[in-house]
């Protein structure tokens, strides 16, 4: 979701404020967009929040996600504000994906259409109107529990969010447990990579210095409900019968081959 290893490192304060600069401009044209990433994380987590400086985070970009139908008018609010589209990118993805770069402000923007898709797919249909800026809560979270190869970035940016916020059902301010767990229960791949990521962010939380002995339990007792929520959800014959060849065969997609 971000480019490579050279890419400018920019002021979080500034890449907020271009956030809300274009969430506006969307909006102004009656169309929906929203934010995900790191970004997303710092803007939703204001209690954790003190905690970025400790796990010096790094912020180099912007990732947003919209519906597809509003890619023309997408296109034309952030060309507004300055920014360049790669329409190769566009047509090569066939309308999944979409690149934009500020030639002056240095910036960079990834526009993703209608879900999320990297070592799952995680629809959107209907869910960008429940939160703003940035995407619900659960998504947030699913954004970075289905990576696969989890880097430490998504793992404190998951510790984050289930620090800050209640596992429930619903949107108001809190982690929608029965939307994850019911994607889960959809695909025995995602299961696998959720459950899988869970354990080693419950693993990981409780090593970090930046943690006291508080939030460390916090964010063990709320890795524990998450998982019992996913594995307590009723499982259809396609997935018990995918889960009878359980590791043997790769059940994810490679991050570069959606990139």
């Amino acid at each position: 979701m971000s480019r490579d290893q050279n890419a400018v490192v920019m002021d979080r304060a500034a890449l907020e404020r271009e956030v809300e600069r274009i969430v506006s401009a969307v909006a102004e044209r009656r169309r929906v967009i929203r934010v995900l990433g790191s970004i997303a994380v710092a803007l939703h987590c204001p209690n954790a929040g003190s905690l970025i400086a400790g796990f010096k985070r790094t912020y180099a970009d912007i990732d947003f996600v919209a519906y597809g139908r509003d890619a023309k008018e997408i296109a034309a609010a952030i060309g507004g504000l300055g920014y360049i589209e790669d329409r190769q990118i566009f047509i090569f993805s066939e309308g999944r994906r979409a690149i934009f770069d500020h030639p002056s402000a240095d910036i960079h923007i990834d526009v993703f259409y209608d879900r999320l898709e990297f070592c799952h797919v995680i629809p959107l249909d209907g869910r960008l109107e429940a939160d703003a800026p940035t995407i619900p809560l659960a998504e947030l979270l699913l954004s970075k529990l289905q990576i696969v190869k989890l880097n430490e970035k998504d793992v404190v940016d998951a510790i984050l969010l289930l620090l800050d916020h209640p596992l429930a059902s619903g949107d108001a301010d809190t982690i929608d447990v029965d939307r994850i767990a019911t994607l889960a229960a959809a695909e025995w791949g995602l299961w696998r990579t959720l459950t899988m990521n869970l354990e080693k962010v419950g693993a990981l939380a409780a090593t970090y210095p930046q943690l006291d002995a508080a939030q460390r339990e916090g964010a063990a007792q709320a890795v524990t409900k998450l998982k019992a929520a996913i594995d307590a959800v009723p499982k259809p014959l396609a997935w018990r019968m995918r889960d009878r060849v359980g590791d043997r065969r790769q059940w994810w997609t490679d991050v570069d081959e959606v990139r």
